[in-house]
């Protein structure tokens, strides 16, 4: 008899981070061997197709690329802003102590290669790419974590998630502050207007998918045109939906099971359709259920294989094409800067603060963890794929010469951080401790509950 394997949901999470890692390389070479084909003329102008619409007092006309960069990244954006609000409300970052261990790594993470770039960049024209290293693929780097098994234990698993998601508050902070164009401040305010009425509505316990697309849509488009990036609107929606349920469990098992006794007992008819009496019980079970989830869960839950496995594949195929071969014009030095700042930047950054804030007793680490785990780890960090690419476009917009430098940097360096990483962590001794499960982490160390993903 095969058994069925019963995932934890920090097991299926990473499954289908790995999953969606594993269909990012797989995009990512598409990509370059398209671009590097004979039908690289192709590849460049299906993305330059104008898409939109233009009337006598309004216009939203936009290459493909920029609806996917602006646009399809507006709803990963979304999902960050999602898991950002859970993580920050009841899960890993909602104290100081909690925060602690993972909060540390990416302080390290973010700013020794931002201190690398900036320390090694003598080019005025590219200085405004301090913000690339910055940022860890979380796809990439747990698709390689999970490749290892259970060479590594799930607390290390952890640790990559939590600050990877610090990584990218970073991330958007700086996109906020540093990469936007000059501001509208009219739109902005009324932008900020219609957040602040979704911001009431859920205060209020009000919440409707409907009203949060189309003012969402509205909000996107004052943010387009107000100069801010307009993928920013994605992580302020996300602050816009409720977490908390509408009725708890033991009032939701009551309906329940009151509903189960009326289904028995309503009239069943001969032919292979419902009766009105069971259309109406099972009306009243969608209702109940509906109250029962919380909206940003169940959310989070419906948006993450669309990210995982369409928006982020289709960022990867129209944005990593790069020309490595041929009459190409490229900077090598910032190629070397960048390749520099994310595998030496990350690994040094993490794995120093870490371990001195460890022995300085700041934080307290799981004790299946070793020297050798966080070192891994640290190069792991350096695959800084997707928001990487995007700050990248974003930094050098108006000089395609530098976007494909620094496309160029980010895959050398995340496939050398990958390549070392992955080596370290094969083969790391275990800790003498055997690596506890999802139950034991949760029961010794409550600051890894990772229960709701």
């Amino acid at each position: 008899m095969i058994k069925a394997k019963i995932l934890s949901p920090l097991q299926k999470f990473v499954q289908i981070e790995s999953f969606s890692g594993i269909l990012l390389l797989f995009t990512t070479i598409v990509a370059l061997l398209w671009a590097n084909s004979p039908w690289a003329e192709g590849y460049k102008e299906i993305w330059e197709i104008e898409l939109g619409f233009t009337s006598s007092f309004f216009e939203l006309k936009k290459p493909l690329i920029l609806w996917i960069n602006d646009g399809l990244m507006a709803i990963f954006f979304f999902l960050i802003g999602l898991e950002i609000k859970r993580e920050l409300l009841i899960g890993g970052l909602n104290t100081v102590k909690k925060m602690a261990f993972p909060l540390v790594g990416a302080i390290g993470g973010m700013s020794v290669p931002i201190l690398l770039y900036v320390l090694m960049n003598e080019n005025p024209e590219t200085v405004q790419g301090w913000g690339i290293p910055m940022a860890t693929d979380i796809a990439f780097s747990l698709a390689i974590l999970n490749l290892l098994g259970n060479r590594v234990p799930l607390s290390l698993k952890v640790f990559l998630t939590a600050f990877a998601i610090v990584d990218d508050i970073g991330a958007v902070l700086a996109i906020a502050l540093f990469y936007s164009n000059e501001i509208h401040v009219d739109m902005l305010a009324a932008a900020f207007v219609l957040l602040g009425f979704l911001y009431f509505l859920s205060y209020k316990g009000y919440y409707s998918k409907v009203v949060l697309v189309v003012i969402g849509i509205v909000i996107w488009t004052l943010f387009l045109k107000s100069g801010i990036h307009p993928t920013l609107a994605g992580i302020l929606l996300a602050f816009a939906v409720p977490l908390k349920q509408k009725i708890v469990t033991p009032t939701f098992i009551d309906n329940l099971e009151s509903i189960l006794q009326k289904i028995k007992g309503a009239k069943k008819l001969e032919t292979p359709i419902l009766s009105n009496e069971q259309i109406t019980h099972i009306d009243d079970l969608q209702k109940w259920t509906h109250k029962y989830q919380s909206p940003l869960q169940h959310l989070e839950h419906s948006l993450h294989n669309w990210v995982a496995y369409f928006i982020i594949p289709i960022f990867a195929l129209a944005n990593a094409g790069v020309m490595l071969f041929g009459d190409i014009h490229l900077d090598t030095t910032l190629i070397g800067i960048l390749t520099i700042c994310l595998v030496v930047g990350n690994s040094i950054g993490i794995s120093t603060i870490v371990f001195v804030t460890h022995k300085l007793k700041i934080i307290d680490m799981p004790k299946d963890l070793t020297a050798q785990h966080i070192v891994g780890v640290a190069f792991l960090a350096g695959i800084g794929f997707t928001m990487s690419i995007f700050i990248a476009s974003l930094a050098f917009e108006t000089s395609p010469l530098y976007i494909d430098s620094a496309k160029i940097g980010i895959l050398i360096g995340s496939f050398i951080s990958a390549v070392i990483g992955y080596s370290i962590l094969r083969y790391a001794k275990k800790s003498p401790l055997p690596a506890p499960d999802l139950e034991t982490i949760r029961k010794e160390k409550p600051e890894y509950d990772k229960t709701i993903l």
